[in-house]
């Protein structure tokens, strides 16, 4: 074999392992074409007020519990995600004040939480600090002009955890209520690529790793309740 063949086959095949590599970041949610890219519109004045008590709340929110057995249900969905999510979010107290904050916004919101987590996936990677070449920013890769339409302008604010997800989540829900339900029209107008389905198809791929099938409470304890 010439030298000069054998350097092209190498330089093929660095090619290839450089592709094989950028795939595998997109498919982990950190790539760039994946990047939210909201439109800036007229706002709603409910959306308003959601919006501007994100900017007011600076801990994360404590869920409260009508009984026992939804507080133990919510206990065991945080155990079971929290695993899943250890390798992406290794600090266990941020990881579950991330994951309660996250379970508080999208049940507020009323969104399916799972697609919530997907679509933090597919935008950020679960990267608290992530910034697109958009320019959008945070864990939900919420775009700075948010700030400037309902707070001071200052986009730092969109690193703080609470802040982002409950922007995010009012965001997605705002273009769930334009799109009259239609959860494939809101992502694509979520991330700028309304009607296209690349977009919207990797939060749904993604949702599926953070489905959670509760298994109801342990034997041990239905037979401690059944004999009080």
């Amino acid at each position: 074999m010439s030298m000069g063949l054998f350097r092209d086959r190498l330089n093929h095949s660095r090619r290839r392992a450089l592709l094989a590599g950028l795939a595998a970041l997109g498919a982990a949610g950190l790539g760039t074409a994946a990047h939210a890219q909201q439109l800036e519109e007229p706002l709603a004045d409910a959306v308003r007020l959601a919006l501007q008590s994100a900017i007011a709340n600076a801990q994360p929110p404590e869920p409260v519990f009508t009984d026992t057995a939804s507080r133990m249900a919510y206990l065991r969905w945080l155990m079971a995600t929290s695993h899943k999510l250890a390798r992406r979010i290794p600090n266990l107290q941020e990881r579950r004040e991330f994951l309660q904050t996250v379970w508080y916004e999208s049940r507020r919101a009323g969104l399916d939480t799972a697609l919530v987590l997907g679509l933090i996936q597919v935008e950020s990677g679960f990267r608290r600090h992530a910034i697109s070449s958009a320019g959008a920013r945070g864990y939900m890769q919420v775009m700075p002009f948010w700030t400037r339409v309902i707070g001071d302008g200052d986009p730092a604010k969109l690193f703080h955890m609470q802040t982002n997800l409950r922007y995010g989540n009012v965001i997605l829900r705002h273009y769930l209520d334009i799109e009259k339900g239609d959860l494939f029209m809101a992502l694509g107008r979520y991330n700028g690529s309304r009607g296209r389905a690349t977009y919207p198809n990797a939060v749904f791929a993604a949702r599926r790793h953070w489905v959670y099938e509760d298994p109801g409470p342990p034997e041990a304890e239905v037979a401690s309740d059944a004999t009080a």
